[in-house]
């Protein structure tokens, strides 16, 4: 006879969590495979692929993220207006300084699936380059 296992569906709408990270002194990387984690749901013991199991995630001090010094200068970020002759080109030194709530979103989306599960929960990650953030009615937890 022959067995077969079967993936664990849950039942109902599962229980999110809002979760409170401070980028203060953290690598991106490490920071960006941690918050892709807990949107995805990674860390509760009823994960399921395809399911957004995930819990909201609320990023502070992102313009005081950490990355290697020789980093700021090779590392560009592209994009394109879709004209001819439209790409555009910034360096992560600039980003940090303009847009480092940008950095971040990047460096998740790149740890996200590309369909609508992966639109689904960059949606539900709220990044602020200070330490004020409009989400305290909501009781975000922090994590270490």
């Amino acid at each position: 006879m022959r067995t077969v296992d079967k993936t664990y569906v849950i039942k109902g709408k599962p229980e999110t969590q809002w979760l409170l990270v401070d980028a203060t002194d953290q690598n991106l990387g490490r920071l960006a495979t941690k918050i892709a984690a807990y949107l995805l749901g990674k860390h509760k013991p009823t994960y399921t692929p395809g399911v957004p199991m995930g819990d909201y995630v609320v990023v502070i001090n992102a313009s005081r993220v950490r990355v290697h010094e020789s980093r700021p200068e090779t590392k560009i970020y592209y994009r394109h207006s879709m004209y001819p002759g439209g790409l555009k080109a910034i360096s992560l030194r600039d980003m940090l300084q303009k847009h480092p709530d940008r950095v971040i979103r990047q460096a998740v989306w790149g740890m996200l699936p590309k369909n609508k599960l992966g639109r689904r929960l960059i949606k539900r990650l709220k990044i602020y380059a200070g330490q004020e953030h409009p989400h305290q009615a909501q009781n975000p937890q922090p994590v270490a």
